[in-house]
């Protein structure tokens, strides 16, 4: 693919097993700097085992993955975080006998700076009012809606330079989703590369610039956002 020359994430003939069966079987993309690249596929199809990888959770058997230039296949986690790298989880995962604010500071936990990290909470309390309202209140008495505005204002306090979100639709209301999808789409306007993981497909593709079809662990098509709308690969693999 073209975008691997400038890209911020490559991930190259990528290999994952579990219990020795292949989950991902030459898995290779990539997601340039500064626009959003989604990754469509079903249940089952080795989404999340990616998401997985790229994160130092679980290990490859064969492949590599690269970010901004430099090898991080095999890294501990900690040190792919220091490397600019964050991940919103599918479900959001709030901590949730913890308040708003003290959910945002963990998402700061590598910055020794007090007051960057103070100036980062500002930003979350501006891109999300709502929170700023309730920082006190506990993360787990809240809404659908309101977790998954601190799951991407904690994500956005580690200043990443590549966000991975996975299943930002997962269990909100039809108005909540596009909400979400627009805060994506706010997110990446100021300068935030984002790796999108979704099942969503019309929501997905309406924001992203360039995607990837996954399906039983291969990547069986890619494109722009606006060409893979209409690939028969798409359709199989959703409605086939």
């Amino acid at each position: 693919m073209s975008a691997a020359n400038n890209a911020t994430l490559v991930v190259e003939d990528l290999y994952t097993a579990y219990d020795k069966a292949d989950v991902l079987e030459g898995v290779s993309l990539a997601a340039e700097a500064g626009r959003i690249t989604c990754l469509l596929g079903s249940n089952g199809s080795g989404k999340t085992t990616l998401i997985r990888s790229i994160l130092g959770l679980t290990r490859p058997n064969r492949g590599r993955i690269a970010f901004a230039d430099a090898e991080i296949t095999g890294l501990p986690p900690h040190k792919i975080v220091a490397r600019g790298i964050a991940c919103i989880p599918e479900g959001r995962k709030v901590f949730p006998k913890l308040t708003v604010e003290e959910n945002l500071r963990l998402g700061a936990y590598q910055e020794a700076s007090g007051q960057v990290v103070a100036e980062r909470i500002e930003e979350a309390y501006e891109a999300f009012p709502q929170l700023r309202e309730r920082r006190d209140q506990l993360a787990g008495t809240m809404s659908g809606g309101e977790q998954a505005m601190v799951s991407i204002g904690r994500g956005l306090m580690s200043a990443p330079k590549l966000l991975l979100i996975d299943e930002p639709s997962l269990g909100l209301a039809p108005l909540l989703v596009k909400q979400n999808f627009d805060i994506i789409r706010r997110i990446n306007e100021r300068g935030i590369t984002v790796f999108l993981v979704e099942q969503n497909v019309r929501q997905t593709l309406e924001v992203a610039h360039y995607g990837y079809v996954l399906s039983k662990g291969r990547v069986v098509a890619g494109g722009r956002a606006d060409e893979l709308a209409a690939t028969q690969e798409v359709h199989e693999a959703y409605f086939g």
